[in-house]
């Protein structure tokens, strides 16, 4: 396959000349509209990774294309790319999409970790996009072991003569995370252009995968940027291990020594609600409330109760007043179709 550049002679946005890629160029980074201002209460900046062609873009963008394009020359010959996540899952979609840009076949597991779920749930959004794709899915129960029951699938491919590249949930590895060093790097410079001194970056964190590259970015460069992860599955205490551990283990990649003091990292979990996935009243305002005031949507798994938290600790007086307040929005609208039942208000 050519190489693919996002304008014939490179890009006219960054000027870079992309190599065989999914995401052909920059985030944007801009200020919220009046009208969210308001309804806010304060000003908000937000990173947008939807820019990403890979079809509605999440964080995980990020993940696959570094993990495919760092490997593509290792990779054995013909090999099946096997992924897992929960069956509205972000990071599977991007994974076959980019699976599929790549010309490589695709199996993922999906767990059941929504109970009682609507049908539009088990086959709309991502679930059908994954199909689209061509991928092949398997489903297992919620509760599951992932990690072993992706070693077994990798086990059955062997066993009929295929060869496995396995591939993490949420891509949240070393060398997944380093999509959001790129990241880091991409944010100082815009924040240096539109003279941003003081950021302060809020996402959704569940995998670890964007939280741990992100801090590893900014503790790479030396910046005093504070992360604050808004918690959609694991407890504060478990993520935040999780986090720092992934952390560590990206710096290690990167060749930098000094550790990232533990202190750094905070995941905040008031917002998950009844479970992962499980919709929250403060979600499904979020979600409106940014499609209603900006035209702009966030998923409802990761980041509308990402930007639940967010709104939630605007309310309660949680920044300092000469902060750059930044969400980063990291995509992840194909899964609102298998939610409509979230939003009986929308769709009255």
């Amino acid at each position: 396959m050519p190489s693919e550049r996002c304008c014939p002679d490179g890009c006219k946005v960054c000027g870079n000349a992309h190599g065989v890629s999914p995401r052909r160029c920059p985030n944007e980074l801009r200020h919220a509209s009046m009208s969210a201002v308001h309804r806010v209460g304060r000003e908000v900046i937000r990173q947008r990774h939807s820019a990403a062609p890979i079809v509605h873009a999440r964080q995980q963008p990020l993940a696959p294309e570094r993990r495919i394009r760092h490997d593509s020359g290792r990779l054995p010959a013909c090999p099946a790319g096997l992924t897992c996540g929960a069956v509205q899952s972000n990071h599977v979609r991007q994974t076959a999409a980019a699976a599929a840009f790549a010309g490589l076949q695709c199996e993922a597991i999906l767990e059941e970790r929504v109970n009682d779920a609507p049908q539009e749930y088990q086959e709309s959004g991502n679930v059908f996009l994954d199909k689209l794709f061509g991928i092949k899915l398997h489903r297992v129960p919620g509760g599951t072991a992932m990690d072993a029951a992706l070693e077994s699938l990798a086990s059955k491919v062997l066993e009929r003569g295929g060869k496995p590249y396995l591939i993490p949930g949420g891509g949240s590895n070393a060398l997944g995370s380093l999509g959001y060093v790129d990241c880091v790097l991409e944010l100082q410079r815009q924040c240096e252009a539109m003279g941003l001194r003081k950021p302060h970056l809020v996402h959704a964190t569940g995998s670890a995968g964007t939280q741990a590259g992100l801090l590893a970015g900014i503790h790479a460069l030396g910046l005093d940027w504070p992360v604050t992860g808004i918690g959609v599955r694991a407890s504060r205490e478990v993520q935040e291990t999780r986090v720092h551990d992934l952390a560590l283990r990206v710096l290690d990649l990167l060749g930098v020594e000094q550790p990232l003091p533990r202190a750094k990292v905070v995941a905040d979990d008031r917002f998950i609600g009844a479970g992962y996935g499980v919709p929250t009243d403060a979600m499904v305002e979020a979600v409106q409330m940014l499609a209603r005031t900006e035209g702009i949507l966030v998923d409802p798994v990761y980041t509308g109760k990402g930007l639940a938290g967010l709104l939630a600790m605007v309310r309660a007086g949680s920044f300092e007043p000469d902060e750059d307040v930044i969400f980063v929005h990291t995509g992840g609208s194909a899964g609102l179709f298998g939610y409509q039942w979230a939003f009986p208000q929308a769709a009255a």
